[in-house]
C-alpha cells in the first residue's frame, strides 16, 4: 500500500479537510485592525485599548433553532451571527472592535459552507471596522456558533435602567421586516423577496447607538426578540411604564401583503417581530432625539408596557424556552 498522501476531494467536508486546515481556511477571511497586537494563531489575542469603557457581549446561534441552512445561505448566516453581536455593543452606545468565534460543526459539513460563513461574517464586521481575533472549532452533532464581541464606549455606556417618567421612546432602524420574512419562509414561499432578504441579512443602524449616547439617551436596548418584549425589559429595569403608540409606527407595504395573504394584522410583525436589530431608546424629550430616530411612545410612572394606552394581548416577541 502506498504511503503517498491521498488527494482531497474537490468539495471536502470539514472531516476530510481537518481541524487546523479548517481554522486556516476560516481565518483567511479575517482582516486585523490597528487595535489588534496579536490575532488568531496564539493561545489568546492581545488588543490595544486606548480610551473609554470596554463593553463585552456573547451570543449564540443554533441550527434548527435560530437558522436553517435551507432557508439562509452560509454567507448570510455569517452576516446574521456578526450583526446580532455587533448590535449589542451598538445598544450600549459603543462601537465593536474585536470578536471571537466558537463553532461546533458536524463532520459532514462542507468546507465551502464554513468558508462562505466566514466571508459573510467578515463582511459584516467591516461595516463597523471590527476584527475577528480568535476562536475555536470542534466537532458537534449540530451546527452551533458562539460569538463574543468586545467594543468601546467613548462616553458612559447607556444601560437599560435609566428611563424616567416624562421621557420619550424612540426607534432607529427597520422593524418587523425580518419577522415578515420568517413568516413567508415558514409557509414555503420566497416572496416578498425584500422581507426574505431582511430576515436572511439584518441591517442594524450601527451609527445610531453612539449618536444616541452622545445625544443623552437615558436607556437603550437592541430589538433582537421583539419591540414590545424589549420595551418590557426597559420598563422593568427602569421601574417605569412605557406606552407604544401604533400611529407612529411604519408598516411597509410588503408587510401588508404578507398579512393579507395570511389573514393576520401587519402590526403584529412590527410589535412582536425580532431579528432586525433596530434600536429602542428613551430620551429626556423629543428635542433631544437625534436625526434618524422616530418617537414612538412615552414613559410614565407605573410599570409594564401598553399599546395605545391599553394592555396588548398579541405576541410581544421571541422567547428561548
Amino acid at each position: 500500500m502506498s504511503d503517498a498522501p491521498q488527494p482531497r476531494p474537490e468539495d471536502p467536508t470539514v472531516e476530510q479537510l481537518g481541524e487546523f486546515e479548517l481554522i486556516d481556511a476560516l481565518t483567511a477571511s479575517f482582516e486585523q485592525g490597528e487595535q489588534v497586537l496579536v490575532g488568531p494563531g496564539d493561545d489568546a489575542a492581545v488588543l490595544r485599548i486606548r480610551t473609554g469603557h470596554v463593553v463585552v457581549s456573547t451570543d449564540m446561534l443554533v441550527e434548527g433553532r435560530h437558522f436553517r441552512r435551507d432557508w439562509v445561505p452560509a454567507r448570510d448566516v455569517g452576516h446574521r451571527a456578526a450583526a446580532q453581536n455587533l448590535s449589542d455593543i451598538n445598544a450600549m452606545g459603543g462601537r465593536a472592535h474585536s470578536l471571537t468565534i466558537g463553532m461546533a460543526v458536524p463532520a459532514d459539513l462542507p468546507v465551502a459552507w464554513a468558508t462562505e460563513f466566514a466571508e459573510g461574517f467578515a463582511e459584516e464586521c467591516r461595516a463597523v471596522g471590527a476584527s475577528v481575533v480568535g476562536g475555536d472549532v470542534t466537532r458537534g452533532d449540530q451546527l452551533v456558533v458562539s460569538v463574543t464581541v468586545l467594543g468601546a464606549c467613548t462616553v458612559a455606556p447607556v444601560l437599560r435602567g435609566g428611563a424616567e417618567a416624562g421621557d420619550v421612546l424612540a426607534l432607529a432602524g427597520r422593524q418587523g421586516w425580518a419577522a415578515g420574512g420568517l413568516a413567508v419562509l415558514g409557509r414555503g414561499f420566497r416572496s416578498p423577496r425584500v422581507l426574505v432578504e431582511a430576515y436572511r441579512r439584518p441591517a442594524p443602524p450601527y451609527d445610531a447607538g453612539p449618536e444616541a449616547a452622545a445625544a443623552g439617551a437615558t436607556a437603550m436596548i437592541d430589538v433582537s426578540d421583539g419591540l414590545l418584549s424589549e420595551a418590557g425589559h426597559l420598563a422593568r429595569a427602569s421601574g417605569v411604564r412605557i406606552d407604544v403608540r401604533t400611529e407612529t409606527l411604519e408598516v411597509p407595504e410588503p408587510l401588508h401583503a404578507v398579512a393579507a395573504a395570511t389573514g393576520s394584522d401587519p402590526l403584529r410583525y412590527v410589535l412582536g417581530g425580532g431579528d432586525d436589530h433596530a434600536l429602542l431608546a428613551t430620551f429626556p424629550d423629543a428635542g433631544s432625539v437625534p436625526a434618524g430616530w422616530t418617537v414612538i411612545g412615552a414613559v410614565s410612572q407605573g410599570e409594564g408596557v401598553t399599546v395605545d394606552g391599553a394592555p396588548y394581548d398579541g405576541p410581544t416577541g421571541w422567547t428561548a424556552f
